[in-house]
């Protein structure tokens, strides 16, 4: 009961929050972009919330519950990664959106900063989206599923997806980039204190501090206190850690990599383009990297108190989390932090939704069907879009996969390979050009789907096991750098290019 009566004012709460910024809400550029108005601490904490979501609570804890410490290695590059992508990213991309005729959304971003006309760039890049956030909206259904089920006796885990499915289309439906955005700020503020007070008070209260922790694995197996221990990103047959061998560089380089793809996730560089002013953006780097540091140490160390916690090992790692909230807290604080679970996964959600249907909105409908068409015509198409995109990825969730980090692995491996290198050349590199650009987006991610429909590819060339978006991401670089050297320099393009990067 007391479950129901957290998860249910929480509900409300982002309801209420949809509701207030629906009035502010009145052209496409307010609903995909928010006006370019959040502050630091909200485009930080919504821009971490939006990246991390359930794989923080549930697909995290889950590798390193599964394979022991190393599985700190995709926490190493996904910190790596985050940090980079404030540094070299955020502020550059946040002056160039507004210079290069105020572009709102990252297609038309393309289209502007090279001065297609053919809009091959814009369809292209909002095809990937599309496809790309139904597979990743379809992974944060999953996880939304598998807590109810976890949570509430009795409930299956279809009902469990339609219920998360509902809140989080009502609230994004109604308030868009905004309610996105601030319902992500509190939701990341949520899981930063789920991920202190739990691994806090369980090690400390019921393990005897680290040194009790460290003994207790030491005892279970001395081999999952070392960062070389072999890690598997699917969990659905078990717990690996009793028999997993030492780790190669493959897949070392594997978990490392996905600090790769962060460039290319359009619902993270939302928060960029959407920031008020390139002024806040160290600000805003420091909050983020604060947080994201605490979040991921938290983390990890819920996953080990797990392994040191139950006698009997988990069928399913990636419940490592909600199963300790249950059985160590009270049934009001255990409300509270299964909340941040709920949070952590509609904050992700709500992002890629709002970025989905922008694609439909901006670089679909209007340039194709109805280029002379209202703000308030566009932003209604925006709304019914969230609602068909989000009914897809419900369908898929229905189908597909049941594993968190195996759904996220795969979209962030497409959206890093086919955006990635795209952004970073468009922002670092003047000399690039749009059909550079465009043959580097087909590659990347041609490259991912292939390498994981037919893993012989990756066997056949010696590399077994490589992530996808380690080949993706190279061979989009390579395309990109090779067509922009045989194409003609753009006067007008490179003028912009100069206004934009300059202090």
């Amino acid at each position: 009961m007391e479950a129901i009566i957290t998860f249910s004012v929480y509900c409300i709460g982002m309801l209420v929050i949809g509701l207030w910024t629906y009035s502010k809400t009145s052209t496409l550029s307010d609903y995909i972009l928010g006006g370019r108005s959040l502050n630091p601490w909200v485009a930080a904490l919504s821009a971490q919330a939006s990246d991390f979501s359930g794989w923080l609570l549930l697909g995290l804890p889950g590798a390193v519950y599964a394979s022991g410490i190393s599985g700190l290695w995709i926490g190493v590059g996904l910190a790596v990664g985050a940090y980079l992508n404030w540094q070299f990213i955020a502020k550059r991309l946040r002056r160039y959106t507004e210079v290069s005729n105020d572009s709102v959304t990252l297609p038309e971003f393309f289209e502007n900063r090279f001065r297609d006309k053919s809009h091959s760039l814009r369809v292209v890049s909002a095809l990937f989206i599309l496809i790309f956030y139904m597979i990743y909206v379809a992974s944060g259904l999953v996880a939304s599923g598998k807590l109810f089920v976890a949570i509430f006796d009795g409930m299956t885990f279809t009902q469990g997806l339609w219920i998360g499915a509902i809140v989080v289309i009502a609230y994004t439906f109604l308030g868009g980039f905004l309610a996105a955005s601030y319902t992500d700020f509190i939701q990341g503020s949520l899981m930063f204190l789920a991920l202190i007070i739990a691994p806090i008070y369980i090690i400390w209260g019921h393990l005897g501090g680290l040194s009790g922790l460290w003994t207790k694995l030491s005892s279970i197996n001395p081999d999952l206190l070392y960062v070389t221990r072999n890690v598997t990103s699917d969990f659905g047959e078990g717990v690996f850690w009793q028999s997993a061998g030492t780790a190669t560089f493959i897949t070392i380089i594997s978990l490392l990599a996905w600090g790769l793809g962060y460039p290319g996730q359009p619902h993270i560089i939302a928060r960029f383009m959407g920031i008020r002013s390139a002024k806040d953006v160290p600000k805003a780097r420091m909050i983020a990297m604060i947080w994201i540091g605490i979040s991921l140490l938290g983390a990890i160390f819920v996953a080990l108190a797990g392994i040191a916690y139950f006698d009997v090992p988990l069928d399913d790692p990636e419940q490592v989390f909600i199963r300790l909230i249950q059985v160590v807290f009270n049934p009001w604080v255990a409300g509270f932090l299964l909340a941040a679970v709920l949070a952590a996964i509609m904050s992700t959600m709500d992002s890629q939704l709002v970025v989905a249907c922008s694609a439909l909105a901006e670089d679909f409908y209007k340039p194709f069907f109805r280029k002379n068409s209202s703000q308030k015509e566009l932003m209604w198409v925006g709304r019914i879009a969230t609602v068909v995109i989000a009914g897809i990825a419900l369908a898929l969730a229905s189908s597909g996969s049941q594993s968190v980090l195996g759904i996220v692995a795969y979209a962030w491996a497409g959206f890093g390979s086919v955006f990635g290198p795209p952004v970073i050349f468009a922002l670092w590199w003047r000399r690039t050009t749009g059909l550079g650009v465009l043959f580097g987006m087909l590659v990347g991610g041609i490259t991912v789907i292939l390498w994981e429909v037919f893993p012989s590819i990756s066997a056949a060339l010696g590399v077994e096991g490589l992530y996808s978006l380690v080949p993706g991401f190279v061979l989009s670089c390579l395309v990109i750098w090779i067509v922009s050297l045989m194409g003609k320099a753009h006067p007008e393009v490179e003028a912009e290019y100069n206004q934009a990067i300059a202090d």
